[in-house]
């Protein structure tokens, strides 16, 4: 079937390590981590007390302060890195074009940092302590409304969450409203601002949270032998997405070709991978082939890698089994060895530096790689950046749930 050639044309970053793309990407190639104590609320008596936030961010810059007080930090990223990933991109919404751009902002948790806070006000208050705007606050499609309404975009405004591969997901479900035509240009990404005393309790409860408490920097190590769980963070990316022909149309400047994705099940188990990650294969397999590219063709994974011992092994196993003996050609990267875990941002970021792998020709590095896990042997790109020509990258999201979204980008010519 004949489809459009698609382009992403803007990109926009709000992580632990920057407040914009460039200077995010800047840090992830210099290996910075954005892990620290947590200051959003009093860990001292928690069992893990470092995540990765996002710090100095001031949301009054792109939202007015009205609405910032009505509004929760999921949204207030949300609609920074719509403003932006516009002007990135030099896209502009009018009249004639606001019913042919679409949103696509996915997370995994919403609000579920709200929900904590009514349910305070709520004991302390009794029922006229809860605001009004709790539940407009608390859908998760609140991300792609926000951003639809503060912009003016009329196309299809779709949230998905789908866990941990929320962000990949969104660059599949983008592709498919371009290609049916019913959008010519799409903002899409993965946002999440989870960091609340009742996620990291539970979490921590569940033993999925690195307990590095003495060393934040070092917490999150993918690939690791010593790894012990990974690292909460929060933040976003956004990109514009748009048909070739569109961009060209209006002389936009193409960081690279999104060709597309997959999505596919593992009906396993609600946190385990598969033995052999069969799940993650088939949807990194399935990727390829609905791309139309060949395993031999790709130069990078940029790894969903939590840093946890079954996530790592899983992924590791599952990249050998469909690349085979070119597994050990490819460079991987792991940014949650920097950023930590943003849920339904994880795979956006994941997506963000397979692009500006090939855009720029480096790739950032795996950190606190110093010990590999015997059963993870590819080549992590540890700790320190590498230049290299990207022809091909694919970004990987793996979720609670069993669910696992893989998009593969592609060098523009």
């Amino acid at each position: 079937m004949d489809r459009p050639r698609l382009v992403v044309t803007g990109i926009a970053a709000i992580t632990p390590v920057g407040l914009d793309a460039r200077t995010s990407w800047e840090n992830l190639v210099n290996g910075v981590s954005g892990v620290d104590y947590i200051t959003s609320f009093d860990a001292s008596e928690y069992p893990v007390r470092i995540a990765a936030e996002v710090k100095g961010f001031d949301p009054t810059r792109y939202i007015p302060r009205k609405e910032v007080r009505r509004t929760i930090r999921a949204i207030h990223f949300a609609v920074a890195l719509g403003r932006m990933v516009l002007e990135d991109a030099g896209l502009e919404i009018t009249d004639a074009n606001r019913e042919r751009v679409a949103v696509v902002m996915n997370t995994g948790g919403g609000g579920i940092s709200h929900i904590y806070d009514a349910t305070l006000d709520l004991l302390n208050k009794g029922p006229r302590g809860v605001g009004p705007f709790v539940i407009p606050n608390v859908m998760p499609n609140a991300v792609s409304c926000q951003i639809s309404i503060c912009e003016g975009i009329k196309g299809p405004v779709v949230t998905g969450t789908a866990a941990c591969a929320s962000g990949n997901m969104a660059f599949v479900d983008a592709a498919r409203i371009l290609w049916l035509g019913e959008a010519d240009v799409a903002i899409v990404g993965g946002v999440e601002a989870g960091i609340n005393p009742v996620a990291i309790a539970s979490l921590a409860r569940a033993g999925a949270l690195s307990t590095r408490n003495d060393d934040p920097k070092r917490a999150s190590r993918p690939f690791d032998k010593h790894r012990d769980g990974f690292v909460f963070g929060e933040g976003g990316v956004a990109m514009v997405v748009e048909t070739e022909e569109h961009a060209r149309r209006r002389g936009a400047r193409i960081y690279a070709e999104l060709l597309g994705g997959a999505v596919t099940g593992d009906a396993f188990h609600i946190t385990a991978p598969p033995p052999g990650g069969e799940g993650a294969a088939r949807a990194m397999r399935l990727a390829l082939e609905r791309s139309r590219v060949r395993p031999e063709q790709v130069d990078l994974i940029s790894a969903h890698a939590t840093s946890t011992p079954l996530n790592d092994v899983a992924e590791t196993q599952a990249i050998k089994s469909v690349f085979g003996d070119h597994a050990y050609n490819l460079s991987i990267t792991a940014t949650k060895s920097m950023v930590g875990h943003l849920l339904g941002g994880a795979g956006a970021v994941a997506a963000f530096a397979a692009v500006m792998a090939i855009h720029t020709g480096v790739i950032p590095p795996t950190i606190n790689l110093e010990e590999p896990d015997p059963e993870c042997d590819l080549d992590y790109t540890p700790n320190e950046a590498r230049e290299r020509e990207v022809r091909v990258a694919i970004a990987n999201g793996f979720g609670f749930g069993g669910q696992n979204a893989v998009a593969v980008f592609g060098k523009y010519a």
